[in-house]
């Protein structure tokens, strides 16, 4: 029954007003209000502040600024090795595989169209059919900053808009085509394997994603948007574990690979925990 209610709560909420409002509210400034919020947010979600460059909460300027904060350098180490892959970011695996039939598994025997997640182009979708996937669930006291799990050259950057459902595990067990029907970022690079794609995917109150190589993204016009393509810009190289973008607020994170392309780790399975810089896949 609660999570009957959970679902229909987000079905009739105005979900792009609601999250754009706390967005609102996250750009706050005044000392006493952006203080109390996040003072209240570290204490009930039990974030670890030992790990933030800014260690007292008061030195934020706003609560994005707290959400988004950077780690003490050697707080995450990047796993080496030229055929290792990294994970992009602190959360815990969703869902992993292979795709089958050019369908992602989204949870208990739900999945979606990979050519869905990519915006709709079958010519974007076609490498990633029989590939392999990873789908990385950020909570609210996770570092909320995205790396490169490996070094990679970006073709071509996608706002694709749409809905913004809770991605959560009960939401994903009980929305169809979620991760393809909520607002979210495809980025598709070229690796030295092959091509890779990650997905950063929006969720209800994210407030917005960004980009290192161009700011905020989402929230934008309700219209697919190409914010990056490399026959109109000079192409932009990330190295392994170098930032690539960031939440205002959690979500998840999904990775495409062509068939054959790389192997994930034996250990990874539904509920593992991540942490961003650890390996979690070999090519092949």
């Amino acid at each position: 029954m609660k999570k009957t209610l959970f679902i229909l709560f987000q079905q009739i909420v105005p979900q792009h007003l609601l999250s754009r409002l706390v967005g609102r509210i996250a750009e706050c400034t005044n000392p006493k209000v952006k203080n109390w919020v996040i003072k209240k947010f570290i204490n009930h979600f039990n974030v670890d502040m030992s790990e933030a460059e800014r260690s007292d909460p008061r030195d934020y300027v706003n609560f994005n600024d707290f959400f988004t904060r950077a780690l003490k350098p050697g707080a995450r180490t990047i796993a080496e090795g030229e055929n290792i892959l990294v994970s992009p970011a602190d959360g815990a695996i969703s869902e992993i595989g292979k795709l089958e039939f050019g369908r992602i598994l989204q949870a208990k025997g739900r999945g979606y169209g990979v050519k869905t997640l990519l915006g709709g182009s079958e010519q974007r979708a076609k490498p990633f059919i029989n590939g392999s996937f990873a789908t990385i669930y950020l909570s609210p006291r996770d570092y909320h900053r995205v790396h490169m799990p490996i070094g990679a050259a970006l073709k071509e950057a996608i706002y694709v808009p749409g809905d913004l459902y809770s991605v959560n595990q009960t939401t994903a067990e009980n929305v169809d085509n979620l991760f393809g029907r909520n607002e979210r970022l495809v980025c598709i690079f070229e690796t030295e394997q092959g091509p890779m794609a990650m997905v950063l995917v929006g969720a209800m109150i994210v407030a917005g994603i960004e980009t290192v190589w161009g700011g905020q993204v989402a929230p934008m016009k309700r219209v697919p948007i190409k914010v990056f393509n490399t026959q109109a810009e000079i192409p932009l190289l990330l190295e392994k574990g170098g930032e690539m973008g960031r939440f205002k607020l959690g979500s998840t994170v999904i990775l495409l690979f062509p068939e054959g392309d790389i192997e994930w780790s034996e250990h990874l399975k539904q509920g593992t925990p991540v942490r961003m810089g650890e390996a979690i896949a070999t090519t092949l």
